[in-house]
């Protein structure tokens, strides 16, 4: 409340009778960059830092100083992505598609990007290319009001920022308590390989547990999911199967009732739908992701579908499969064939020994697991939810603080 009657009595000292309104183009200069790195030379790690029209701010890094820009406050604008983004310091230029803006003395660089930031609508689909932003209209009030402003949207960020690492160091202690409560053997890759290790007996809570092994291949029936061909229009109109690429991951997390894409039945071939409470694993190209179905569905060709065996269903709770999947994601990332498109040797996955613990055990790890979830990815409640929040409370205040009158005679 102090703070905004700070800024209230700048704005009826400086400039009661409202402020001038520009347009973006007059207010600012374009850089060009010395050179713009295509994606294949970005590299992991490197002196110097390359920004493109993505979403993230930094995207890779390189080592040729002859390709920087020289340190200055930057705003940068994606005009295919419509991302809009402040950095300080030097940097390369990424892909094509990024305007690099140098805001003139009337107006200062971090008020200009929020103040971008509010008016470029992230409508999807749609590009806001350069001669469609330039002319629209950013008020200019004085820049003692402009320094408030910034003070103010900073401190969200600032808070923001800081539940975000926060964040951060709660997912990596999840991983690392979840990867402890599946591990029930120290050599456990070394179990399921021959009848004298088909038992192992683990201690948790003062209690002993009897572990079977059984190797992958005995544990699941595996399916590869495919694409129906985008050439026969009734493989695909009015479709309502659902039909799961990696992208309904990135959308919609791990358990999937429904996808993006549908498909009809009559695109089902073979041995019919995926059923609902098995998985997809990723064993093609972005390797090591997999999702919980819950409805009958399909998958494109880059997931193979594990159905529990009938004579092993009633061994093992399907929340516990899911999260050793996260097991399963690491080992089919570190054994792979990488002659020609990257894919999962199959024949080391079908041999990988997968635990099956006692199912009074398996619901105690499900439950500390959920809650550990519950806390680090539960969009509703947690950390999550105050984040969200906080970004709520950010563009509320943005927006209201950059609503400026027009400049009244």
């Amino acid at each position: 409340r102090h703070t905004m009657s700070k800024l209230q009595e700048l704005i009826d000292r400086l400039c009661p009778n409202g402020v001038e309104f520009k347009p973006l183009g007059e207010i600012v200069s374009i850089v060009v960059a010395p050179k713009k790195f295509n994606k294949k030379e970005y590299q992991e790690t490197g002196l110097y830092p390359i920004i493109d029209q993505g979403k993230s701010l930094i995207i890779g890094f390189t080592n040729d100083s002859s390709s920087l820009l020289p340190p200055k406050e930057y705003v940068l604008f994606g005009e295919h992505t419509r991302h809009v983004k402040y950095y300080n310091g030097s940097f390369a230029q990424g892909a094509d598609g990024l305007k690099i803006l140098l805001a003139k003395e009337i107006i200062l660089p971090k008020y200009l990007f929020f103040a971008m930031e509010c008016l470029i609508i992230e409508d999807r689909g749609y590009n806001r290319h350069w001669t469609v932003v330039s002319p629209m209209l950013i008020p200019i009030p004085p820049l003692a009001v402009q320094e408030e402003i910034v003070r103010i949207l900073d401190r969200f960020a600032d808070y923001a920022a800081e539940l975000q690492a926060e964040l951060q160091a709660r997912r990596l202690q999840y991983e690392y308590y979840r990867n402890l409560l599946l591990t029930f053997n120290p050599s456990a890759y070394g179990c399921g390989t021959d009848d004298a290790q088909k038992i192992s007996v683990i201690a948790r809570g003062g209690h002993s547990y009897e572990i079977q092994w059984k190797t992958m291949g005995e544990i699941f029936e595996m399916r590869n999911g495919y694409t129906p061909s985008k050439n026969k229009p009734e493989f695909w109109e009015n479709g309502t199967i659902p039909w799961f690429r990696m992208e309904d991951i990135r959308e919609n997390g791990r358990i999937l009732a429904d996808s993006i894409q549908h498909i009809t039945p009559a695109s089902i071939k073979g041995k019919g739908l995926f059923e609902a409470n098995t998985f997809i694993l990723a064993t093609t190209a972005t390797i090591g992701e997999h999702a919980l179905l819950i409805a009958d569905s399909l998958a494109n060709q880059r997931f193979t579908n594990l159905k529990v065996r009938k004579s092993l269903a009633n061994l093992l709770d399907t929340k516990f499969i899911f999260y050793y999947m996260f097991i399963v994601d690491e080992f089919c990332k570190n054994n792979t064939n990488v002659s020609g498109f990257a894919s999962v040797d199959m024949g080391k996955l079908k041999q990988m020994p997968f635990p099956i613990p006692p199912l009074e055990l398996q619901e105690k790890i499900v439950a500390i697991l959920d809650r550990f979830e519950t806390l680090v990815n539960d969009l509703s409640k947690g950390l999550p939810a105050e984040i969200e929040a906080v970004k709520a409370r950010y563009e509320y205040y943005r927006n209201k603080l950059l609503t400026f009158n027009p400049l009244s005679a």
